[in-house]
């Protein structure tokens, strides 16, 4: 009692603090204590209070992975999720170039009916989920969605609906529902597998283009972008996870790595602002550097318009200058290259030969200077491919694409694997800072502030607990954030 009489004093010597005057508080009891009071009617209300803490709470978030980065091996990342009641298991590729979490559904002319991935493919049927609801177009959601352009009505039925058209000439069309996501979570060192949240995904009946075929087929694709369709957003808004997310690509044939709903805690990072009022994850790429030397490129050939600018997806595997920085940038890597390397072109690809004798850290470094002072440094690996052997000697080529008549920049898979790469979504920034991404990382569930968690790729548990020893670790799955990888060559 002595507690709680300080505890109560404690509180109105802050209030009184505050207004500059006593206050005095009337405690009632919510049940009179003459009344007995069932023990289920107790759990009852403390139930529904946890459940306000919970809806409040952050947390961070996780997902399996599978692929690898090689394109001669899958050439492809992609996470499983689980959607409905009872939970349907459904493997999806992850974008963080679109907004929109779909997934094929029954009846879909064009899905594919099988992968080489050695994956069992599958599909949704809201019919077959109790929680599933149809969204129309008079739900705040689709109204959101259509001013972004992620979303379209018909006049017809009154139903949601959707449309798209990607970069290499596939496309999906679909309805959109609302549904229970499963997946893992850690809050506070405790990991909970049935973690689950309503979302809103697209229910794909029609798949064109390379989204038909089987080599790499899989369920759908998970957009992370950074619209209100976007799953993050969508767990964001609900306080179950913060508005930032972080992954570490592993480069090697192993793939692997880490993507969180959090941030990744690293003292070397460095970041960056969006450029505000985009679709995608802009930055403002103000110059190229060689040797440490500035690459002769005019400074309006990165800035952002309709149809320039510097992206940052994940979900493109090579990386793409804009078409006026391209020679300058080869001509720059050429000048500084030992005579002994030899140039040779590979199907209108700049290419080199070495010798067995060297290896490919011959080649320059090469940083790209962002606004804000952040540069990206790039070792030849992060620009360069091995594409085969020739006798004694090896062939590399240059990762980084043109599209001609195209003035756009791209930073796929190629530039952004073995780093750390935070997208603060609330302070609107990016960050980066090489990393071994087989080694274990901190995640805070706040942006900038708070606890955080310790993941790794096989284990995850409260940094608080690191200090008990290994036996401490809490298995658990992870997101890596891979993406779909078309080699132009």
């Amino acid at each position: 009692m002595e507690a709680v009489a300080a505890a109560f004093l404690f509180a109105a010597v802050v209030l009184s603090a505050v207004v500059g005057s006593p206050v005095t508080l009337t405690l009632e009891r919510a049940f009179p204590s003459n009344d007995g009071v069932e023990l289920s009617e107790l759990r009852a209300r403390d139930s529904l209070r946890h459940r306000r803490m919970l809806q409040s709470t952050n947390y961070v978030v996780d997902f399996p992975v599978k692929g690898t980065f090689d394109p001669s091996q899958v050439g492809l990342y992609y996470t499983k999720v689980k959607l409905g009641t009872p939970p349907r298991e459904l493997y999806v590729q992850i974008d963080t170039g679109s907004d929109v979490l779909w997934v094929s559904c029954g009846s879909c002319n064009g899905c594919p009916q099988t992968s080489g991935l050695q994956i069992q493919l599958n599909y949704f049927d809201p019919g077959s989920s109790s929680t599933s609801s149809l969204i129309s177009c008079l739900d705040r959601r689709c109204r959101s969605g259509v001013q972004t352009s992620d979303a379209s009505c018909s006049g017809r039925n009154n139903q949601c609906t959707y449309t798209f058209q990607y970069g290499d000439g596939s496309g999906t069309s679909g309805y959109y529902v609302s549904d229970l996501m499963h997946f893992a979570s850690i809050f506070e060192g405790t990991l909970t597998t049935n973690s689950s949240a309503s979302v809103v995904f697209g229910c794909s009946i029609l798949q064109t283009g390379d989204l038909t075929k089987s080599e790499r087929a899989v369920d759908g694709i998970f957009g992370f972008g950074q619209q209100g369709m976007s799953v993050i957003s969508q767990l964001s808004s609900q306080g179950i996870a913060p508005r930032v997310f972080s992954h570490c690509l592993k480069g090697d044939n192993s793939g692997g790595g880490v993507l969180v709903l959090g941030e990744i805690v690293e003292p070397n990072i460095v970041y960056s602002p969006l450029v505000p009022s985009q679709p995608h994850y802009n930055l403002n790429l103000q110059s190229i550097s060689v040797n440490g030397q500035i690459v002769r490129i005019a400074p309006s050939v990165f800035a952002t318009s309709n149809n320039r600018g510097t992206i940052v997806d994940s979900g493109t595997t090579l990386a793409y200058l804009a078409e006026e920085a391209y020679n300058p940038f080869v001509i720059a890597i050429a000048a500084v290259i030992p005579q002994s390397v030899r140039s040779v072109l590979s199907r209108g690809n700049q290419c080199y030969l070495i010798t067995t004798s060297s290896n490919v850290d011959i080649f320059p470094q090469v940083s790209l200077n962002f606004a804000g002072g952040a540069s990206l440094v790039l070792r030849p690996q992060d620009y360069l491919m091995q594409q085969n052997f020739i006798g004694e000697g090896s062939v590399w080529c240059i990762g980084f694409q043109k599209i001609s008549g195209q003035s756009i920049t791209i930073l796929g898979d190629l530039v952004l694997k073995d780093k750390i790469f935070v997208y603060d979504l609330a302070g609107q920034r990016i960050g980066w800072a090489n990393y071994d991404c087989s080694l274990p990382v901190n995640v805070s569930a706040s942006a900038g502030r708070g606890r955080s968690e310790f993941v790794d790729a096989g284990e995850l548990s409260g940094s608080s607990s690191l200090r008990d020893g290994p036996h401490m670790l809490i298995k658990t799955l992870f997101l890596a954030l891979f993406m779909h990888i078309t080699l132009i060559l």
